[in-house]
């Protein structure tokens, strides 16, 4: 007698479970359909017009890369290393990417600048046939001055008319799609633009894994939590591994390659290209992080060559003390080398260890007299150059920071209707 009044409780309670289950199995379904994005580049100029405001006779400005962030073509910034996912079913795609640019103008007398806007960290989220551009923006607000930092801000809308996300491979790839400032994007942009005007059209190229990406190699961050093992906490004697980052110039770069010098560069004996920067890996020396000390040797040559250039530098080597540092290498040019050019002076204060990794990130460096005449008087000394960045790993255990991840050459953008 006891179970008649509970059938009808047990039905509606497996009823409620089977649609419960029901209602979970798509969406468990949709998510094994999503693919990780890893890999790629983004190229994007902001606005073209505000960067020859910024770079004109008004503003007196210019622009500094960030992170990795390189320049492409007559006015883009190219971010990379995108991480994220894509459903070739549904057509949602989430990727991010690293690097930024800081938009400096208008200097005041204290060496402060009126205009002072960065973005970085840009990424794409689409889904349902919309689209929306998002970014980190630290800017200075146009009538009050005043500093904001925002992350993440829906910064641009995407103009998708006639892509058809669904059924991508890799590297899936989008050209030239129009964006137009949001209203929380004009907030972001300081006030120089409302909502509705145009930005440059965006351009992407990702790299869609057929399977979950393996775990990643530990951070930076990561690894310099890691046991320094037989080191001291900050380092001292000979190290592990190291590697010095530097893009030479961006202009020289953009040189180079553009109209005029109508050439190239290619790495070699170890070397390798970031994009915007040239790694020179395999570092031998020594480190004292009591004293602040490094004096270490690198591999690897980078060769510039076109119209009237050739210029080859290796065997770099890095010096710091006393809170500054020299990067000196062997110069060919014209046939003749010169050893141990003192090419750039850098600020290397921030030459720190923590755990089994000491680092410097993007110092400012200046060039010298010996890098002037390195570069045949194109520069002259005290011109500013590309950051320099150090890595040096005090023991097995300390893991060098990646270089930016572009991902496959782009192929075809995706199908249109």
């Amino acid at each position: 007698m006891s179970a008649r009044p509970v059938r009808p409780f047990a039905v509606a309670l497996v009823a409620t479970l089977a649609a419960l289950l029901a209602a979970l199995l798509p969406a468990a379904g949709a998510h094994a359909a999503s693919r990780p994005v890893q890999g790629g580049r983004l190229d994007w100029g902001v606005k073209s017009s505000f960067q020859s405001y910024v770079t004109g006779p008004v503003a007196k400005g210019g622009f500094q890369l960030k992170n990795g962030a390189a320049t492409v073509g007559g006015s883009l910034f190219r971010f990379h290393s995108a991480t994220g996912s894509y459903d070739p079913g549904t057509g949602a795609f989430e990727a991010a990417f690293s690097g930024g640019v800081a938009f400096r103008g208008h200097q005041k007398p204290d060496g402060g600048n009126e205009l002072d806007l960065t973005i970085s960290r840009p990424a794409i989220r689409i889904e349902g046939g919309s689209g929306t551009l998002y970014a980190d923006v630290v800017g200075k607000a146009k009538d009050t001055g005043q500093v904001t930092s925002r992350s993440r801000v829906p910064f641009a809308s995407l103009g998708l008319g006639g892509i058809d996300m669904k059924g991508g491979g890799s590297p899936l790839a989008l050209t030239n799609v129009p964006a137009t400032l949001t209203e929380q994007g004009a907030q972001a942009f300081a006030g120089y633009y409302p909502a509705g005007t145009p930005l440059d059209p965006v351009t992407l190229s990702v790299d869609v894994r057929s399977a979950p990406a393996a775990a990643s190699s530990p951070s930076p961050s990561a690894a310099a939590g890691a046991s320094p093992g037989t080191q001291t906490p900050a380092g001292q004697g000979a190290f592990a591994d190291a590697a010095v980052d530097w893009g030479v110039r961006r202009t020289f770069r953009e040189y180079v390659t553009g109209a005029v010098g109508q050439g190239r560069w290619a790495v070699a004996e170890g070397a390798q290209d970031g994009g915007a920067l040239f790694r020179f890996p395999q570092g031998k020396g020594l480190y004292d992080g009591w004293k602040g000390t490094l004096d270490a040797a690198f591999a690897g040559t980078v060769h510039f060559t076109g119209a009237h250039l050739d210029l080859k530098l290796g065997r770099v080597a890095v010096k710091v003390e006393g809170g500054k540092g020299v990067l000196t290498a062997d110069v060919t040019a014209g046939g003749a080398t010169k050893t141990a050019v003192s090419l750039v002076e850098f600020d290397a204060a921030g030459l720190k260890a923590e755990g089994a990794l000491a680092t410097l990130t993007e110092a400012r460096a200046t060039l010298t007299e010996g890098g002037s005449q390195a570069f045949d008087s194109l520069y002259r000394a005290g011109t500013e150059m590309d950051p320099v960045s150090l890595a040096v790993a005090l023991d097995a255990t300390g893991r060098l920071p990646a270089l930016p991840d572009l991902g496959s050459a782009p192929a075809t953008p995706a199908p249109q209707t």
